[in-house]
């Protein structure tokens, strides 16, 4: 296989060919690090280089191979990893001057369980300070580029991990999300992330801790099939997280009735303020594939989700928990901190009131999904409202319609409250050929229904295995 050949094949692939002795682990490390080095200086994505550990790893690997000793589902495939999540000997230095200098001695579980499947940890990719923003940009390693147009964002806190995947210089990685930020970045990339429900993957080994009870690590690849793979391997608990109770095989009481259709339910710009007329039509395009293809499709309503934004619901909860602990991160060192974290060291704390009321809402929003699983097998709705936007924009405009900024959370927000999994995958180019995805919601611990939705949605995918114009 040609490189390109290589950093164009997902991991299932990459894997596949070292099983059969195809491919060298050595061969396919070699090919992802001549693809970092001929188009990272214009994307930015990758923030640590693990080169010479990964060529030694790979040896170690080979080796293994030619002995014919047992392997790992991802044995000599390389991998990278958000730069807020722990390898061992490798900085973390979270998009922070405050973390210079900070070298964890241990992996992360996430990294750990990649390791422990035979994958080789590759690069650590960029995010934005403490991973606390939807787009890529810090003061330490600078902006990351969107590889399908370079003047527009890849999002974030996951932008440096989505862009080096969607762009080839790593097959499968590990990204995070409080907000948006696995989904959104791969959605603006067009490559697929999943939100698992909150616990499903344990958070240790990332940064920051605070707001851990809507954290999630999730996988991030360029097939529904290598997420499903990745999030097999990382699922269950390590011990360590509190919320990472579930045990690795636990399944919902009831899925999708055997011989019964898959009920969806969609939404397109209903419940979400103003969504580009591009992802509506890209919405009804999924909703129309899935009936096709024998699922039960109705578009729904869900009144709460247009009569609140939660993004203003999760802003007052997340600042008036964090703010305090993120005071004492940086206390006195202010001067270091991106304008963002400048932001956040400078806010006010939320009202007690303001809090007890976002909570409130919080759980009524529960509720309303507790009784919607009851009626549906999953939700199809949007990512983000609108495709990758220039860098640095601090509103938008949709549909002729001027939004804030965080208008981009306004799909996702909703299922981090909740804890509900949720799966990015893309589906159509818009007029600029820039990705659209859509993104499927389904009951707590039900990922097995959403994995198979995407793997049907992935069939006529307009983006699967196209590669962006570098």
């Amino acid at each position: 296989m040609s490189q390109a050949d290589v950093c164009d094949s997902d991991a299932t692939e990459l894997a596949l060919r070292i099983r059969r002795k195809q491919l060298s682990p050595r061969e396919v490390v070699e090919a992802h690090l001549d693809r970092i080095s001929a188009v990272n200086p214009k994307v930015n994505a990758i923030v640590t280089l693990m080169a010479d550990q990964a060529l030694a790893a790979a040896k170690i690997a080979e080796n293994a191979v030619m002995s014919g000793a047992a392997l790992g589902p991802l044995h000599g495939v390389p991998f990278s990893i958000k730069d807020a999540i722990d390898a061992a000997g490798i900085p973390t230095q979270c998009g922070s001057q405050l973390l210079a200098g900070n070298i964890p001695d241990k992996d992360g579980t996430a990294v750990a369980r990649y390791r422990d499947a035979g994958a080789i940890p590759l690069a650590k990719t960029n995010v934005p300070e403490f991973s606390c923003w939807w787009e890529t940009d810090n003061l330490v390693t600078g902006r990351t580029n969107n590889p399908w147009n370079l003047d527009r964002t890849p999002g974030g806190s996951s932008g440096g991990e989505s862009a080096a995947i969607a762009a080839g210089m790593s097959p499968v990685g590990l990204g995070s999300d409080v907000a948006i930020s696995v989904r959104g970045p791969a959605a603006l990339t067009g490559i697929v992330g999943l939100k698992a429900t909150h616990g499903r993957i344990p958070y240790t080994g990332h940064f920051p801790r605070f707001l851990s009870r809507y954290w999630h690590i999730g996988p991030m690849a360029r097939t529904v099939r290598d997420v499903a793979t990745a999030f097999w391997l990382l699922k269950g608990p390590d011990g360590i997280d509190p919320y990472a109770v579930q045990a690795k095989t636990a399944a919902p009481a009831e899925g999708p009735i055997p011989g019964r259709p898959i009920r969806v339910g969609y939404l397109s710009d209903e419940g979400f303020g103003a969504v580009d007329r591009e992802v509506v039509a890209t919405i009804e395009a999924a909703a129309k594939l899935m009936n096709d293809l024998g699922c039960e499709v109705e578009k729904v309503r869900l009144p709460i989700l247009d009569e609140n934004d939660f993004v203003e619901t999760g802003m007052t909860v997340f600042m008036a928990e964090m703010l305090p602990q993120f005071r004492k991160l940086v206390a006195n060192r202010e001067k270091n901190l991106h304008a963002i974290g400048a932001m956040y060291a400078s806010a006010a704390d939320p009202a007690l009131s303001d809090y007890v009321a976002a909570e409130a809402r919080i759980e009524e929003l529960k509720s309303v999904f507790a009784a919607y699983f009851q009626r549906h097998d999953a939700l199809l709705c949007p990512v983000v409202p609108l495709t990758a936007p220039p860098h640095g924009l601090q509103e938008h405009v949709v549909n002729g319609r001027k939004v804030p900024s965080a208008h981009m959370m306004r799909a996702t927000v909703p299922f981090n409250l909740t804890g509900l999994p949720g799966l990015s995958v893309p589906f159509r180019f818009s007029a600029e050929r820039l990705p659209i995805s859509v993104q499927l919601v389904s009951k707590w611990l039900d990922e097995a229904t959403i994995l198979r939705l995407g793997a049907l949605i992935e069939t006529a995918s307009e983006v699967r295995g196209r590669r962006p114009p570098l």
